[in-house]
């Protein structure tokens, strides 16, 4: 297991760097309440990102734009109180960084004041460099997010892959380096080419999280209920099933109806 066998104490955001390092895959998963987390926690992951994606999974959106910085606050805030080990890292929202850098910096201040995570999450690249700075000069701890960036679905037209042509993947090393550069101790690497993602990933000294970047970056992070069979019908090329939670909670759900339809739930036992 690397790091978990051989260390106990929570796992930082250096932890992410040393384990780079060293060549030991990390791990992340995201959650957005307190049970869930509590669960992946205690399995020994070795960090969960609350992902903005709540606006997906938890509120049935679309897309992730209309997820607000209070709503990301009450998810982050339920996922920390459950965590122990791992490391939590929350996205910074839509429109929550893009306004100016004091807007973003002030958002960052009051994410990690109001709910007690480790660090912070955000996409784009040169582009917000001088926010990202700022987040870090003020003492939070950050993942840039380079690829496929949900937020600006709309000027991409679609959820295909990215950086395919030499311009555009260019840029992406560019950006991975100055987001590197600037002290960001991770960058989400979302549905990029696996060779262009294991360039990024040897040509910088942070840690590279992969989704949909082929397995040479330094980890791979993915949706929890994506990849324990909860949501239906989504199932993209870079998908594994690890578990079938949504067959186990339908069977579990139909065995409760049939019992208490035959009367047999709540037995003597089971009955003050």
């Amino acid at each position: 297991m690397g790091y978990l066998s051989t260390d106990k104490k929570k796992i930082t955001s250096k932890t992410f760097v040393d384990m780079k390092q060293a060549g030991e895959k990390i791990t992340m998963l995201t959650s957005y309440d307190f049970t869930t987390a509590s669960i992946i926690d205690a399995a020994g992951i070795d960090g969960i990102l609350i992902g903005d994606s709540a606006s997906n999974v938890m509120a049935g959106n679309d897309d992730t734009i209309p997820i607000t910085v209070d709503q990301m606050i009450y998810h982050a805030r339920s996922v920390a109180r459950a965590c122990k080990h791992c490391l939590v890292v929350c996205d910074m929202p839509f429109g929550s960084y893009q306004i100016s850098r004091e807007d973003g910096v002030r958002n960052a201040i009051k994410i990690m004041k109001e709910s007690g995570v480790d660090a912070l999450k955000l996409e784009g690249g040169i582009e917000i460099i001088d926010t990202i700075k700022g987040i870090i000069d003020a003492g939070i701890p950050v993942i840039g997010h380079l690829g496929l960036t949900p937020q600006s679905i709309h000027k991409f037209g679609g959820y295909g892959l990215r950086a395919k042509e030499e311009a555009e993947a260019e840029k992406l090393l560019s950006d991975a380096r100055a987001l590197d550069e600037v002290g960001c101790f991770g960058i989400t690497l979302e549905k990029v080419p696996a060779k262009l993602a294991d360039e990024v990933t040897k040509a910088v000294s942070c840690a590279t999280i992969g989704i949909g970047a082929g397995s040479g970056t330094d980890g791979q992070v993915l949706v929890y209920a994506d990849a324990l069979g909860m949501t239906q019908g989504f199932k993209p090329k870079f998908l594994r099933h690890f578990a079938d939670v949504n067959k186990c909670m339908t069977d579990g759900v139909q065995e409760y109806i049939r019992t208490v339809k035959e009367s047999s739930f709540p037995n003597v036992d089971e009955s003050y």
